[in-house]
């Protein structure tokens, strides 16, 4: 739908930026640097084939770019298993290469987030090689969590906790003692009381934060306080615990707070301040805002978009929700509707709804197909079309991951042998089918930039997962030749975004139809969205931008900007 050039003029310009804020209403752009681009050939992204698409990150208009993990590591966990936290793997880059890509993507104004583990290192780590070359109760073990084995030489786990990719969450060493890993058992989870452990982050964000970064995604910041009893909890018992109460003992606890209150100083002490927004999946809005408070990160991820269904009362509460309590936290919220551990959400909204269940389950139904079978592809894209311009209306900061802009679907044919992801490959190991589905690999194929095999423009002879023939239609190259894709979609909302965005306010206009919402933003914008199947009336006012066409009335499944 083209844009009408005089109504643009008519709205009130975008004002000037306040250095410290930058991050309250800013489009953040999702890189998974293995997945991105190749520069030389190896199969796998890396920092040059980044700095090579910086022009496309420009076209695309984002303000940010967040950095998942590229530190050196086993890619046990796709590099959130991170042996040295203050450089980068050989086989992604260099710390030279890291400079370079910060001050390129600087030079036009695009910020520079990345991605901090805190929770647990790799078993390659210096301290976990140090805490496994030195004895039981010595300070380098208190580093990590150890525990004596049950039975008569410790062979026994100390408890029944299962880790999040299946298995026992505790390992052996050998010496009748066993080390908490939530994750893989490659990802020893710290001691936070340790000072060794506080100090080694406080260097590793003031070493980033020196080299230009401007602020840090946090990994599963409510994970990292813990406090162990001596008798350990059966995992039945630690399942009734409250989560509200900020005293469970693995998760969410209060003084977790006290962490990111030391870093927020760290923070505050660069001009402008350095920004962070924690990966809390925590039971209330309330225990999220903490992690967002001035005092603490500042920002917290609201995921409560990413798991809903396509559905106008479910969008209604949680919009309604979000925006009181990221006012009441002094934070801005955040949107995002993909990223690299769920379906994309293409893929997720031609799906059987959800219906609460953890939107990682939704890969059960992708058992193959192309993309997938049982999906519907044509609603999944008109719906994702449709929800991403709702989201990039809204007041707050949005989020999109890599490929989103090509409206690109889950992959959901590869080879069991191919597969990566430890959700996948360690459930079934143990003999378990975790929550993951068939894992995490679906949504982290590399980007199809060119319409040619064998990697599409990602590299010169492949990728390290494989990608359909399907993604030709969907490279770059392809959509940028089609004035409607979903690739121009994105320019022109982020474009309008830029100039539309002024104060974060958002006012609700009553509608007749329950599948309809519409709300008002400051200086005459206005969208609505038709989550139903029948077209409704458009309200007065030019259309400036439509996630399909509309010609007199809005369609199902279907999202306008308005300005009167």
């Amino acid at each position: 739908m083209s844009t009408d050039q005089t109504a643009q003029q008519a709205l009130t310009p975008e004002p000037a930026d306040s250095a410290a804020d930058w991050w309250r209403q800013a489009a953040v752009y999702q890189i998974y640097p293995r997945s991105f681009a190749d520069s030389n050939g190896d199969g796998i992204g890396d920092l040059r084939g980044i700095l090579s698409r910086v022009p496309y990150l420009v076209q695309l208009g984002v303000d940010a770019v967040w950095l998942s993990p590229f530190y050196p590591s086993a890619l046990a966990d796709g590099g959130y298993d991170v042996d040295d936290y203050r450089d980068v793997d050989p086989r992604i880059g260099t710390l030279a290469d890291f400079d370079e890509i910060t001050a390129a993507l600087h030079d036009v104004g695009i910020k520079v987030i990345v991605d901090i583990v805190p929770n647990h290192s790799s078993d390659r780590h210096a301290f976990f090689r140090a805490a496994l070359a030195s004895p039981a109760g010595s300070p380098e073990r208190d580093r990590y969590i150890f525990r004596d084995g049950l039975g008569e030489n410790g062979e026994l786990p100390p408890a029944d906790w299962r880790s999040v990719f299946g298995g026992s969450a505790w390992e052996p060493v050998g010496d009748g003692q066993w080390y908490l890993h939530t994750f893989a058992k490659e990802q020893p989870d710290f001691n936070w009381d340790h000072p060794d452990v506080r100090q080694e982050f406080l260097t590793t964000l003031r070493f980033w934060s020196d080299r230009g970064v401007d602020g840090f995604r946090v990994d599963v910041a409510h994970l990292l306080m813990k406090d162990l009893p001596g008798d350990l909890p059966s995992a039945a018992e630690l399942a009734l615990l409250d989560e509200t109460s900020g005293r469970h003992p693995l998760k969410d606890r209060d003084e977790v707070h006290d962490i990111y209150a030391e870093w927020r100083e760290l923070f505050d002490e660069y001009d402008p301040p350095r920004t962070a927004v924690a990966e809390a999946w925590v039971s209330t809005p309330e225990r999220r805002a903490r992690y967002a408070s001035p005092e603490g990160l500042g920002q917290a991820f609201n995921f409560d978009l990413l798991t809903a269904d396509f559905d106008a009362g479910q969008f209604h509460s949680i919009v309604t929700d979000n925006l009181r309590h990221s006012a009441a936290s002094g934070s801005s919220s955040t949107w995002v509707l993909s990223n690299h551990d769920v379906v994309r959400h293409a893929t997720r909204y031609g799906l059987p709804p959800l219906h609460g269940r953890d939107v990682k389950q939704g890969a059960e139904w992708i058992i193959a197909g192309a993309p997938a079978d049982g999906v519907d592809l044509e609603r999944g894209e008109r719906r994702a079309r449709a929800a991403t311009l709702f989201l990039l209306a809204l007041p707050g900061s949005a989020y999109i991951y890599q490929g989103e802009e090509l409206g690109l679907h889950e992959v959901a044919r590869i080879p069991g042998d191919q597969r990566q992801d430890p959700a996948y490959t360690r459930s079934l190991a143990q003999g378990e089918w975790s929550s993951d589905g068939l894992g995490r690999d679906g949504c982290r194929v590399p980007l199809p930039w060119t319409t040619k095999p064998p990697s599409f423009g990602f590299g010169a002879d492949g990728a390290h997962l494989p990608q359909p023939e399907w993604f030709a239609d969907y490279s770059v190259e392809a959509e940028e030749a089609a004035p409607d894709s979903t690739l121009n979609l994105y320019r022109r909302a982020l474009a309008l975004r830029h100039q539309l965005q002024t104060e974060e306010s958002l006012e609700w206009v009553p509608t007749d139809d329950a599948d309809v919402l519409h709300f008002r933003r400051p200086d005459g914008w206005e969208v609505m969205t038709n989550f139903g199947e029948e077209p409704v009336p458009l309200p007065g006012g030019q259309v400036m931008l439509s996630s399909r066409r509309v010609d007199g009335e809005l369609p199902g499944e279907t999202t306008v900007w308005i300005v009167r």
